[in-house]
């Protein structure tokens, strides 16, 4: 009898848990009642402690398994296809009942440096592990859905006053429980997103899609300007998307007819005030836009698989270069070329190195390769650090460049045999006005000394920046201040100009001691 007894029980409290919310809670009365009468004191003192904890749990749940459930691989969260039709309510809902909503659409920053450092299952579980926490972060009713690319949206349920100050609160809310610190087993991965937002009365057109597509844009250009940005979602967003798209499908044949192309920056030493060398920097010269800055057009080359194949045009420029200069006369020593993560990955690029600098009979000292410092702090990838070794190997030069901005430890820059280190503009700016500038600056220098790397400061643009990095030691110097980067046709003026100048100049010496 007793067992029948729990068993009509628990199927009344199975109900109050079904019903959920607030409305389960107003049956906590009646429920605990039914089991004084039903079970006795004990059974109504077991009801009335599970029941709120029930309900409570029921709730956590609802708010992170939205409606419009369908399978993303991911329990309890919409498809896209299933956000878009509660968008679709949503929107049309809020001319009758007076309104308003939005929708976010949250991306990752960085989940290509989880896949190369943790592997694919850490980067799969960190998406699965974000998007349990963004169903955490949100109102009963809302809906969060998982996209396709590995990001997710959230589309608000209608309240009746939601400003752009509500929206950026709510996307730095969900920017919050997404960036936590996450543990993965033994790996504690630190995820970082950016996210793009559009209210519903700012949507392009009264649909569901559109309103999404807008937080789309708007996430786009987030990534754009992070990591960890928010952008609202503006008209002319939808332009410059349209632009950029544009530019995209124009690259390859960019690329082909000549369009895209080195310039040179000089590097100068503060010992001699001698040209150094040249950095070549990307720059597309577009038939109808005119130059386009690298900014624009870099994260596109990437974006459409297209790295190697203008590493492959900024080095047949470089090289071409320095045989210009050869035959001009100009002792230029060596030109630095950029390589991206995706170019050093290639198996065969020593081999290539070699057969371009033999193809225009130039020694390997002439080539430096620059490697970001992003890029050297992922010392498990054993092809890097094999061409890297065989680079230096054939006598070539190892920038790594932008150093202290990433995470590269000393053990990396020995492994990757780095010759010289270029300290980030964001040292060397205010370096003589600034003591704490200053003091980082003699750090770095005190540690490349030590390791014996040769060092070049880049972002150098006044008088008294170039001084002090003399003073402290550094051996070489770039930036506005010395030389913008210039078409390799403007460099034989300037470099004639510059040795005229050598000897009317008074040349900055180190500091003495």
């Amino acid at each position: 009898m007793q067992d029948g007894i729990s068993g009509k029980t628990a199927d009344l409290v199975a109900r109050a848990w079904r019903s959920g919310g607030a409305f389960g809670i107003v049956l906590l009365p009646a429920l605990s009642l039914s089991a004084y009468w039903l079970g006795g004191e004990g059974l109504m003192l077991s009801v009335a402690i599970a029941a709120p904890v029930l309900f409570a749990l029921f709730g956590l749940a609802r708010r992170a398994r939205p409606a419009a459930v369908a399978d993303t691989g991911i329990v309890g969260f919409a498809t896209e296809a299933g956000l878009v039709q509660a968008l679709d309510g949503v929107m049309a809902d809020l001319p009758v009942n007076g309104r308003t909503s939005g929708c976010f659409v949250v991306m990752f920053d960085d989940l290509d440096v989880v896949l190369h450092r943790h592997g694919r299952l850490a980067r799969t579980r960190m998406v699965a592990r974000t998007g349990e926490r963004l169903g955490l972060a949100v109102r009963e009713g809302d809906v969060v859905a998982l996209l396709s690319g590995d990001g997710f949206a959230v589309s608000l349920a209608p309240v009746r006053r939601f400003d752009l100050e509500n929206a950026v609160q709510m996307a730095a809310r969900l920017q919050a429980a997404a960036t936590a610190p996450l543990a993965l087993d033994e790996v504690t991965v630190h995820p970082s997103v950016s996210v793009g937002f559009c209210l519903a009365d700012r949507a392009p057109m009264p649909r569901g899609a559109s309103l999404l597509d807008a937080a789309r844009i708007a996430a786009d250009e987030a990534l754009r300007n992070g990591p960890g940005a928010i952008r609202a979602f503006q008209p002319d967003m939808t332009r410059r998307r349209a632009d950029r798209a544009e530019l995209r499908a124009g690259l390859e044949q960019a690329l082909d007819e000549g369009q895209v192309r080195p310039w040179f920056q000089p590097q100068i030493s503060t010992e001699t005030g001698k040209i150094s060398g040249f950095e070549a920097l990307a720059r597309w010269h577009h038939p109808e836009r005119g130059i386009i800055p690298p900014l624009e057009f870099l994260p596109l080359v990437e974006d459409a698989g297209l790295s190697e194949r203008l590493g492959e045009v900024i080095l047949y420029g470089a090289l071409s270069a320095l045989t210009r200069w050869d035959k001009a006369g100009h002792k230029i020593p060596r030109v630095a070329v950029n390589f991206s993560a995706p170019e050093l990955r290639n198996p065969k690029l020593a081999d290539k190195l070699k057969w371009e600098l033999d193809r225009f009979n130039l020694t390997p000292d002439r080539l430096t390769i620059e490697v970001l410092e992003t890029v050297a702090a992922r010392s498990d990838d054993d092809v890097i650090v094999s061409n890297l070794a065989r680079i230096a190997g054939l006598g070539c030069g190892i920038d790594l460049d932008d150093f202290g901005t990433g995470q590269a430890s000393i053990a990396n820059i020995r492994r990757f045999a780095v010759k010289r280190i270029k300290i980030d503009r964001c040292f060397v700016t205010h370096a003589d006005t600034d003591p704490e500038q200053k003091k980082m600056v003699a750090a770095i220098l005190s540690l490349c000394e030590q390791l014996g790397l040769d060092t070049v400061a880049e972002g150098v643009e006044t008088p008294g920046e170039h001084a002090t990095l003399a003073q402290l030691g550094c051996g070489h110097v770039q930036g506005f201040g010395i030389a913008r980067p210039m078409a390799v046709e403007e460099t034989f003026g300037w470099i004639s100009r510059h040795d005229q100048g050598i000897a009317r100049t008074l040349r900055i010496g180190r500091q003495a001691p």
